[in-house]
């Protein structure tokens, strides 16, 4: 009997973080599984032109078709909250555009805070599953807060022992996501109750793959350990990244005449801010390493370290004064400072380029894996000191200050001794190794027979199998 065609619904909450992973998600699913995609995202507060170019940029070749549901008003509120409101507030919008999509979806794929849309997929008896873009460490202590949130007593990050995970690597105190440092601020509510809400999905798919973070996934599968909690399977069919060719500038004439691996690429993502004295330091630890370097500069702030995340740009002039004086002078020979954004992925994919700065991010991390770049930790928020843990302690590619600059202004000093161990020293060589060896387990995880590839096939399967059960049991 011939199967029909399933048709994915992705749902995708504002921000580069979340929306890069669910249109590579997408790409994936219409390009190796033959599906029919519509790509469901909850509009910033940029102007209908800068979004729908944002969109267009990131959809080249254009696989499948992509709604934007209105904005939400979430002014006054911190980062987590903001999200989990935005994806509360736009469901009967949501609703509405599934419902006027045709052939109806047949399969409902949020990201990680849009579980409040499940009762939706039930209403329009579609399967429901949830896309966990980040690690597999990040998703174990996702699914075991609720417990957390009953055993443990007073502040996460003022308990002395690390919170124990079963059958994971535990996480410090220090270390714990955003939302954890404050259990009486409602992101750390809305943070416990999508971490109930996901083990009521059909399954997880996840941004990783099972060389990268064995253990972990096997926790999550063993019934004796997590696996009691999620009760749900686990696709790891990663790494999903964005992949940028034929793209020339002036930046890329500059590199195209740098040494091979010689570069170090300063980047915070699309969130990120510092304030305007570490900016200071970072621009003189930089000047003060005598390394090659890009920088993409983002205007300082005194607000949060995710200040950045649903503001528009700020003008060239707005960066510069940011910077000491005298800096773009004295460091013209060897450096490159770019205002606001650079094509990343292209960057990183460039021989010349040898190590690279990061927010750890796991949109970043992925992209610096996969093209075998080794890394500086410099984590901000979210679940990004989870991230640096993982990668320099768990993967040995990247090196992590013990300036935590959540706490203090990283001098000076400290950034100059990171950035020349990762360009000049043995151990820098050490994590060159270490890292273009996770790239071709990624390249291996992702081709035909992989595990990546095997579990993108196995929750396909899985998808056409019960989506064409259900229309046999609704036949007369």
């Amino acid at each position: 009997m011939e199967i029909s065609k399933p048709h994915a619904a992705l749902l995708s909450s504002p921000g580069m973080g979340h929306l890069i992973p669910v249109l590579e998600l997408g790409k994936s699913l219409v390009t190796h599984s033959n599906f029919t995609v519509t790509v469901f995202v909850v509009a910033s507060h940029k102007s209908p032109a800068e979004s729908n170019h944002l969109l267009d940029s990131l959809m080249r070749p254009k696989l499948f078709d992509i709604v934007q549901l209105p904005p939400i008003d979430i002014s006054g509120l911190v980062f987590i909250t903001q999200l989990a409101i935005m994806m509360r507030e736009v469901r009967p919008a949501l609703r509405s555009a599934i419902s006027a999509t045709k052939p109806r979806p047949t399969v409902l794929i949020v990201d990680l805070f849009g579980t409040e849309s499940f009762h939706l997929a039930d209403e329009l008896d579609m399967l429901k599953y949830v896309y966990v873009p980040t690690s597999a460490w990040f998703l174990a202590l996702t699914i075991h807060v609720p417990f957390l949130d009953k055993e443990v007593k007073g502040e996460y990050n003022n308990q002395i022992e690390p919170l124990r995970i079963p059958g994971c690597k535990a996480v410090r105190p220090e270390d714990v996501v955003h939302p954890m440092l404050d259990r009486t601020n409602q992101q750390y509510f809305e943070y416990v109750r999508l971490a109930s809400e996901m083990p009521m999905s059909d399954g997880i798919l996840l941004n990783t793959w099972e060389d990268l973070e064995p253990s972990t996934l096997a926790a999550l599968r063993d019934e004796s350990l997590l696996g009691r909690v999620a009760k749900i399977p686990v696709y790891p069919v990663g790494p999903l990244t964005r992949t940028i060719s034929g793209l020339r500038s002036e930046l890329f004439d500059w590199l195209d005449n740098q040494p091979s691996e010689s570069v170090i690429f300063v980047s915070f993502g699309s969130g990120g801010t510092l304030s305007y004295e570490q900016m200071t330091e970072l621009a003189l630890g930089l000047e003060l390493s005598q390394q090659r370097f890009i920088w993409v500069v983002r205007p300082a702030t005194t607000e949060a370290v995710d200040a950045a995340f649903f503001n528009s740009a700020s003008s060239d002039d707005d960066r510069l004064t940011c910077l000491p004086e005298g800096f773009l002078t004295r460091t013209k020979s060897v450096g490159v400072v770019v205002p606001m954004w650079a094509p990343q992925v292209a960057v990183l994919m460039h021989p010349s380029i040898g190590g690279f700065l990061t927010h750890c991010g796991w949109n970043s991390t992925l992209e610096s894996i996969t093209n075998g770049v080794p890394m500086i930790a410099w984590p901000l928020y979210a679940e990004q000191r989870m991230n640096a843990a993982l990668l320099t302690e768990e993967l040995g590619v990247a090196v992590y200050s013990k300036v935590l600059p959540k706490k203090k202004v990283m001098g000076r000093e400290e950034i100059e001794k990171m950035v020349r161990r990762v360009m000049e020293d043995k151990e820098g060589h050490a994590l060159r190794t270490r890292v273009k060896e996770l790239k071709h387990s990624a390249e291996k995880a992702l081709s035909n027979g992989g595990s990546s590839y095997n579990a993108l096939r196995d929750w396909h399967s899985n998808v056409r199998f019960t989506c064409d059960a259900k229309k046999c049991l609704q036949k007369p």
